[in-house]
């Protein structure tokens, strides 16, 4: 049984065999709603926050796979889960075709660059466009955005809106902002998704940026390894966020430069192998002239190394040549 088919026939936690009402009360408290968020949860982290035992926890994990068949599969299952991967349109159809198609749920994309290279206007631009319905490149749905750096303006919304034929109030209606004080408000907003995600038909959470309250909170080399490590399970967070809910998650990064390099561009993102690693797609946006900006895709691992150039106007991001 592929993983598709199961999780049709088990959605909810009390659904699962061997769950009496008061556990499944104290785990959808807790966020964990349906089957696929509480399996990709550690069982540490599911007990800590229900108070159940750990091994009820893993008892009832277990359960889960076992009930979903989550097994070896083939490639073919594999090709199967990936067919039910959405995108969200950019805005600009050079853009999309470099990505693939659009923003695609189910992972992590990355913007890096450095000040005013698009990377918050990008943000913007997908909050507005996963409203629009799939056959003009959205997905109906709503968007979650965490803004960490003071960032988000509402003046952008409501041009964006306007600029894709949506009503400006009904699209600031469906964008849940939050403001992330510090890198433990920030983590605790995004634990906080996994109950309301999917009661508020959220497709999209952007966090921007993603690495500055940990780059200030954890300055100099002694305290790299607590900042990578606090950063890593955070991503890991966004990514099961992701896969349990078939949403897009998007953040954006700042560049630092690297003294050791004299010849080409001697930026390179913040976060080190963590955000190497973590994102499934990671872009890098650059300034050219004027309200030009370039996008290159420097790694995915279903897609080549190319490049896009786009506009930011004030309606939004759109092509070039318009």
């Amino acid at each position: 049984m592929s993983d598709s088919e199961s999780s049709s026939k088990v959605v909810y936690i009390k659904d699962l065999p061997n769950v009496n009402p008061q556990i499944a009360e104290k785990l959808e408290s807790a966020g964990y709603t349906t089957v696929w968020a509480l399996i990709v949860a550690r069982p540490e982290e599911v007990s800590e926050k229900t108070g159940l035992p750990p091994t009820t926890v893993s008892r009832i994990i277990e359960s889960a796979r076992k009930v979903l068949g989550l097994t070896f599969k083939t490639a073919r299952d594999v090709r199967n889960e990936r067919l039910s991967i959405r995108k969200i349109t950019t805005g600009s159809r050079e853009l999309d075709n470099v990505l693939g198609g659009g923003i695609e749920t189910k992972t992590i994309t990355e913007f890096f660059g450095e000040y005013g290279s698009g990377k918050t206007q990008i943000c913007h631009q997908l909050a507005v466009n996963v409203q629009l319905p799939p056959e003009k490149g959205g997905l109906s749905g709503k968007a979650v955005y965490i803004d960490t750096e003071g960032t988000f303006r509402w003046e952008r919304i409501e041009a964006m809106a306007r600029g894709v034929g949506l009503d400006p109030d009904k699209a600031m209606e469906n964008i849940f902002y939050q403001r992330a004080y510090n890198s433990d408000h920030q983590i605790s907003i995004v634990e906080e998704l996994f109950g309301f995600v999917p009661k508020n038909n959220v497709k999209l959470v952007a966090l921007d940026s993603v690495t500055s309250h940990f780059r200030a909170e954890y300055p100099g080399r002694e305290h790299l390894a607590e900042r990578q490590q606090k950063l890593n399970a955070h991503l890991h967070q966004l990514m099961r966020l992701a896969e349990a809910y078939n949403l897009a998650v998007v953040v954006t990064n700042q560049v630092m430069a690297r003294p050791d390099v004299f010849y080409g561009d001697p930026t390179t993102a913040v976060g080190g192998h963590v955000l190497a690693h973590t994102p499934g797609i990671r872009v890098q946006l650059r300034k050219s002239k004027g309200n030009k900006r370039i996008a290159r895709v420097v790694d995915a691992p279903h897609l080549p190394e190319g490049e896009a150039v786009f506009v930011i106007t004030e309606e939004g991001i759109r092509d070039a040549e318009e």
